[in-house]
Formats: C-alpha cells, sequence, structure tokens
C-alpha cells in the first residue's frame, strides 16, 4: 500500500490568486463575461439596475474561486492493490482512500486515477462531504491481457465549490506498479522413462565419505553428534574434528526460451512468442514445486538477476520469492536483436545441466544443430519448438504444405541428437504436451532397451 501526503492547503500553492481564476470552469467564465458585458452596457445605457446585475454576476465566480482558494481543509489519500502481481487476462482490484485530516468538512471531491489505457478506461468518482478526520473508501477493477509492469497513479483530486464555478485540481506525488506476469498452467508431476541423472523425485544423495582413511572432516559445530567425532583427524589438527555428513545433491533445471524475433511471427496475446514465455513460466513453476534448482536461461545466455550458479533452490523459504523474481523477468521480457544460439550454448557447456527444457522459435539447420549439441551437457533434453509455418497455416495466413517443412526438419535433427522434441500447434495445451513428452521419451527409452537386449 502506497500512501501519499496530504494535499497542500491551496493557500501555500505558488501564483496566488490567478492559479484560482485559471479553475474557473465553463459556467464561471460565462457568469463573469457576462457580468462585465452587463456592467459595460449598463454604464453606456445609464441604467443603474441593470449595473447592479452586471456587478452580481461578475462577483459571484470571484468570490467562489477566493473562497476555495482560501480554504484549508487537508487530505491524504493511499492506493493498495490486491494484489500487485496477477496473471495476464485476471483481474487487480484497486483500492482507494480519502482522509480528510484537516478540522473542517470538506466539500463536494471529485476523484481521479491514472491508469494506462490498456488497463482499462480512467476510473472517476465523486464523493460527497466528508466530515473532519472522516474518510471515504472506492475500488475499481483493473485488467490486462498482455503481460508488462504497469505504473498506477498519481491520484489526482478536484476540489469544486457548491455553485460549480471553479474547480481545482491536487496531484499526490506517488504511484504504483501493477506488475502483469504471464499466464501459469499448473503441469502434472510426470516422471519422463529414462530418467537421467538430475532429474527424479527432485533430490539425489551422494556420500562425502567412502571409507575412514578417505574421509573430509571438518572442524566441530555447536550441536554435532559427538558420535561422528573422527578421532585421529582431532588428534593431528589439536581441534576436535567431526566426519562430513551425507551432503543432499539437488536436482538440477534449466528452462531455455528463445526470445529472437527472427525465431517468432506475429505479436498480441494470442502469438507463438507470447506461448513460449507462458510455457517457460509453467515450467520454472513446476519444477520449483517439485524441488529443483531452477535457472532461466534466454538465447543471448542472460538470466534471472541474483540468480546463483545453480539457480533457485525449491522447496525452501525462498522458492516463492524465487518464483517472483522469475515471474517479475518474464513479464517484461521481450525479443532479442541476435540470431543465433550461441550465448546460451557457451554458458551450458560448462557443466552437466541435469534437466533442459526449450522453449524454441524457428530453427535453421545450423541453429538445430546447435541445440543438438546442447543435450550433451544436459542429463535429460526437452524442446517445444513454435514452428512459425505452423502457426501460419493453422490460422489461414499459409496454405498447407506440400512437403517437409523446415519445423519438421528440425524435429528430425533433434530426434537424431536425443532430444525428445514436440511441434506445438496453435492453441496448444502445455499440460497436454507435457504429457506427450513423457509418453514420447518413454517410448523412445523402451525401444532402445529392446534393441540392446536383441
Amino acid at each position: 500500500m502506497t500512501t501519499a501526503g496530504p494535499a497542500p492547503a491551496p493557500e501555500q500553492d505558488k501564483g496566488g490568486l490567478r492559479t484560482a481564476l485559471a479553475g474557473l470552469t465553463t459556467r464561471g467564465r460565462s457568469f463573469l463575461a457576462a457580468g462585465v458585458a452587463a456592467a459595460i452596457c449598463a454604464y453606456v445605457l445609464g441604467q443603474s439596475d441593470l449595473l447592479r446585475v452586471g456587478l452580481l454576476l461578475a462577483v459571484l465566480p470571484l468570490v467562489c474561486a477566493t473562497v476555495l482558494y482560501r480554504t484549508r481543509y487537508r487530505v491524504a489519500g493511499s492506493r493498495r492493490l490486491s494484489p500487485a502481481r496477477v496473471p495476464a487476462g485476471s483481474e487487480a482490484r484497486v483500492h482507494l482512500r480519502m482522509d480528510n485530516v484537516s478540522r473542517l468538512p470538506t466539500g463536494l471531491l471529485m476523484l481521479q486515477d491514472r491508469v494506462p489505457y490498456v488497463l482499462g478506461p480512467r476510473p472517476r468518482f465523486v464523493l460527497d462531504r466528508v466530515e473532519a478526520g472522516g474518510r471515504r473508501e472506492v475500488s475499481y477493477r483493473v485488467r490486462s491481457d498482455l503481460r508488462g509492469r504497469y505504473p498506477l497513479g498519481p491520484l489526482q483530486l478536484r476540489l469544486t465549490d457548491p455553485f460549480g464555478m471553479c474547480e481545482l485540481t491536487r496531484s499526490f506525488s506517488t504511484f504504483d506498479t501493477l506488475t502483469v506476469i504471464p499466464r501459469v498452467e499448473a503441469l502434472p508431476p510426470v516422471r519422463l522413462g529414462g530418467e537421467a541423472k538430475g532429474y527424479g523425485d527432485g533430490r539425489q544423495r551422494s556420500l562425502a565419505l567412502a571409507g575412514e582413511d578417505d574421509v573430509i572432516p571438518r572442524g566441530y559445530r555447536r550441536g554435532d553428534d559427538l558420535r561422528r567425532v573422527h578421532w585421529r583427524s582431532t588428534a593431528r589438527y589439536g581441534e576436535l574434528m567431526v566426519r562430513r555428513e551425507e551432503q543432499p545433491q539437488r536436482a538440477r533445471c534449466t528452462v531455455l526460451l528463445d526470445t529472437r524475433a527472427v525465431g517468432y511471427l506475429g505479436a498480441g496475446p494470442d502469438s507463438a512468442f507470447e506461448w513460449a514465455v507462458s510455457g517457460a513460466a509453467s515450467m520454472l513453476v513446476h519444477m520449483l514445486e517439485r524441488g529443483y534448482s531452477v535457472r532461466l536461461l534466454t538465447d543471448t545466455g542472460s538470466s534471472v538477476p541474483g540468480e546463483g550458479a545453480d539457480g533457485f533452490a525449491g522447496s525452501s523459504q525462498e522458492s516463492a520469492d524465487a518464483a517472483g523474481l522469475m515471474m517479475d523477468t518474464l513479464a517484461v521480457i521481450d525479443h532479442s536483436d541476435g540470431t543465433g544460439l550461441s550465448p546460451a550454448y557457451d554458458v551450458l557447456r560448462g557443466g552437466n545441466e541435469g534437466l533442459l527444457v526449450a522453449f524454441l522459435g524457428d530453427l535453421d539447420e545450423e541453429q538445430a544443430g546447435l541445440i543438438g549439441r546442447m543435450r550433451r551437457r544436459s542429463g535429460g533434453a526437452i524442446a517445444f519448438l513454435l514452428d512459425s509455418d505452423v502457426w501460419a497455416r493453422e490460422s489461414g495466413e499459409l496454405p498447407p504444405a506440400g512437403g517437409e517443412s523446415a519445423g519438421e526438419e528440425s524435429l528430425r535433427l533433434l530426434h537424431e541428437a536425443g532430444w525428445t522434441a514436440l511441434s506445438v500447434p496453435r492453441g496448444a495445451s502445455l499440460t497436454d504436451l507435457w504429457r506427450q513428452a513423457d509418453r514420447q521419451r518413454g517410448g523412445l527409452v523402451s525401444g532402445i532397451g529392446t534393441e540392446g537386449r536383441s
């Protein structure tokens, strides 16, 4: 919740009475012009009664502007988002609260909040008299089908007199940010056949000691079990040493998101690129929930700010914060200017990455070969290929293909390299594709096992 400071008392504004006169409404200006015209006519015609009418018409808007300008009440405003992070296509509610912190009741207040046009129309509210020390609360809803970060505010308050002759606008300086994250699809906890190192229940253990002579002791820490004291090392180093206990080795997963502008066609919430971003978000959340150390990697070789060398750890108190950081990154991710996936390959070349899940756009033969070589650095590899030709044909923009398309050729090359690769049709469900990948991987490993026994 963001709280704006009290609106400044009008007499503290710079510009003096000129500010108040600039706030005259159409009605106020009309009264003033009519009064001046009547006064001139009265002077020319020598009509004293008409002069009185002219003075009344001219003085009324000036009096209203002066009274409104010198009003001493002060108000404070606050805004609260519920929630502050919302998936694309879902609604968030914005709560506004106005507090009269002065000793005088207010007049009619018109409240307006600035919002980007993609979130809907600009909300306006009319607040009747607010007693001294009183408060008023209003709310409105915002919704966006496009992910991103959208500023809300600053809040504007319009003060008006009872006759509608003058309006003065007060703006608060603070604003809030609504983060619209990609849609996240709940995935089933499948267990891919041919489970490789780094994929499974989320945890593997490796013993840190192989025998009494190979033990690597460490210094004693308060609370260590005295039965683990290593007396030979204690005598050697002159201080109490204990055997290291089994160290858990967390399963790792890297989600590769291809953001190349040349790899996707179209734009908007139903485009292939938005499907890839939503799929990556769903996969990251799914793997975090299963206890994996998760890393998000793009074609440029960049990752989430604050991410460790092994990614974000799941099954911990920080997993929700890690998911939030990744969602915030995906909320604003956009196309890159790169034409290749070499930067991502250089990052993955460092060692075994566990499970590798890739969301890819169009691939030529060179890039398909590069993706194929990434398989050697992972325990398991699954690719979701979003072929622009397939999406264009299904939307009617292209006629049916006569022979093997570039996307089918890329799938064949990935299969030959050991990937579990699937083509993503327009409007496909990631849940169904995830199960299909499970069946495809299971059939592939079963076939390999049968061939080995023959």
